[in-house]
């Protein structure tokens, strides 16, 4: 698309207008226009690729797994989840929850028919991935290269058959944290083959450089990064004529007078007919890091992105035909399948031991496991992300406790943490509202069957309430949500035993659904 062009496409709709706030949150407007973000969802540090007319993306999953989403696209707009490439994360401390660490900013990329995301855990250094279809199976992750504070890796495949590595540095981790370096690679990414050169260190103009994205173009290599820190930062381009360099630097996405502040970490993609996007993240504090679409025009060079560098609030859509059917990830789960939505994530290496879809045909069954210090610690908790400013959130609960101290519910974590949910005690069940580990409302139930609701007002303020015969009764405690580490909060169901070991009952759950909130 020619600049006239995407002038004129944006002057011919409404600058103003943007998604209702309330669930579903649908960026496509079905008028040949979409409204950022595309995912207002915690799809952190997204990478996207194309395959013939199929775009896929990844993004951080952290200490959440399983990790590694993988979804697809037939129009940069309308995302669905197809998988994850990464069951349980590669190291046995993720037996426990490990806040803020796991899986970092991945690359996704095709090569020699093949799958392959490279992904770093900053702990323990640079894996490895691949498949033959991004739908599976992915290969168990292979480490490249060990080492504390590796973090962002991207690879490229020279014409000349020859393999490199770019990475960042963590600072939490290294004491580094605006060098990117390029290393070479062995070609099948078994490994690295030695340590290359820092290719572009500028703290003065850059105080933060991580997140690159390699490629190259008409015989210049580029590399994609985000300077300035994650709230409030820019993208820049790297090019140069030689592989290490020197590379010339130019910051081609900033806020400007947008509203989308620190617009960068992401992906530059073409589409079938030759049109460049850039899809990145915005920090949204409780909502996570949520992924914005820019339309990109090649000039002198350079990649320009956005509106004159600033982002875009609406904007024709990529012009693919046929156009898809508008959608959204997915969110709810009727528990009717037989296995897991792909939307669900536990917060540390999962175990197939912790639930079953298979003891009550229609029923999630969710059994106590050993409480944690806190329910941010707590592994098994079963969570998804929130998809949209303002919604609300029902279950079904059907409680079968085996002794005292067992509990279960809806759960909103992060930061601190909420949960209202039934607890056992000597003299029977119990509902509780705790806020940070402290009960904050409780009152007997005669029953074990209860329906709990939790409504997200827009800016992460949660309203509470309870139907065990009858109406819904709201509680009026609120509790305004939080992020947690690295990751917005999110919303699921949590199932817990005190005293050290796991419960001898069960909870069984009907449904987990998600409706449209006031906004």
């Amino acid at each position: 698309m020619r600049f006239s062009e995407m002038l004129s496409s944006i002057q011919n709709v409404s600058p103003g207008t943007v998604p209702a706030c309330c669930y579903p949150w649908i960026p496509d407007q079905g008028d040949g226009t979409f409204c950022n973000p595309i995912l207002h969802a915690d799809y952190s540090d997204p990478d996207v690729i194309r395959v013939g007319a199929d775009f896929y993306m990844t993004a951080s999953s952290f200490n959440c797994t399983p990790g590694l989403p993988i979804l697809h696209s037939r129009d940069l707009v309308n995302w669905t989840l197809l998988h994850h490439a990464v069951r349980n994360l590669p190291h046995p401390r993720y037996d426990e929850v490990q806040p803020g660490c796991g899986i970092w900013a991945p690359a996704l990329r095709f090569h020699a028919g093949r799958f392959w995301i490279f992904f770093p855990t900053p702990d323990e250094g640079i894996y490895l991935t691949t498949a033959d279809h991004p739908a599976g199976p992915w290969s168990e992750p292979h480490l490249v290269q060990e080492g504390k504070g590796l973090i962002d890796p991207c690879p490229l495949w020279d014409d000349d058959g020859r393999a490199y590595l770019v990475h960042a540095y963590a600072h939490s981790r290294s004491g580094i944290k605006h060098q990117l370096r390029v290393r070479p690679m062995a070609p099948d990414g078994s490994r690295l083959l030695g340590e290359g050169r820092i290719v572009f260190h500028d703290p003065g103009r850059h105080p933060t450089l991580e997140g690159p994205k390699f490629l190259k173009r008409d015989g210049w290599y580029y590399i994609l990064a985000p300077a300035g820190g994650v709230a409030t930062g820019w993208q820049v381009a790297l090019r140069s004529r030689d592989i290490y360099g020197p590379y010339e630097d130019k910051i081609v996405l900033a806020q400007g007078r947008s509203s989308v502040n620190g617009p960068h970490q992401g992906a530059l993609v073409d589409t079938p007919g030759g049109d460049a996007w850039f899809v990145h993240f915005q920090d949204a504090g409780v909502y996570g890091r949520i992924t914005h679409l820019q339309p990109v025009l090649w000039e002198l060079g350079w990649p320009r992105i956005g509106f004159q560098g600033e982002p875009v609030q609406r904007h024709a859509r990529p012009q693919i035909a046929p156009v898809q059917k508008i959608g959204a990830p997915q969110t709810g789960d009727e528990f009717d399948s037989a296995s897991l939505g792909l939307q669900w994530q536990w917060q540390a290496n999962h175990r197939e031991a912790w639930w079953s879809l298979a003891a009550r045909p229609g029923w999630l069954r969710l059994f106590p496991q050993p409480a944690a210090d806190s329910l941010e610690r707590q592994p098994n908790l079963l969570l998804q992300k929130f998809p949209a400013r303002a919604f609300r959130v029902e279950t079904d609960l059907d409680w079968s406790p085996g002794r005292p101290g067992e509990e279960a519910g809806l759960i909103i974590s992060g930061v601190p943490s909420a949960s209202l949910g039934l607890h056992r005690t000597a003299s029977g069940n119990r509902l509780v509202l705790q806020i940070n580990g402290q009960e904050v409302f409780g009152c007997d139930i005669d029953g074990a069957r209860i329906r709990l609701r939790v409504e997200i007002q827009d800016g992460g303020a949660c309203l509470w309430s309870y139907a065990a015969t009858g109406g819904f009764i709201p509680l009026p405690q609120p509790f305004q949500a939080r992020p947690g580490v690295w990751i917005g909060a999110k919303v699921g169901l949590y199932t817990r035993q005190s005293g050290g070991a796991a419960g001898s009952g069960f909870a069984d759950f009907g449904y987990f659904r998600f409706l449209a909130g006031e906004g």
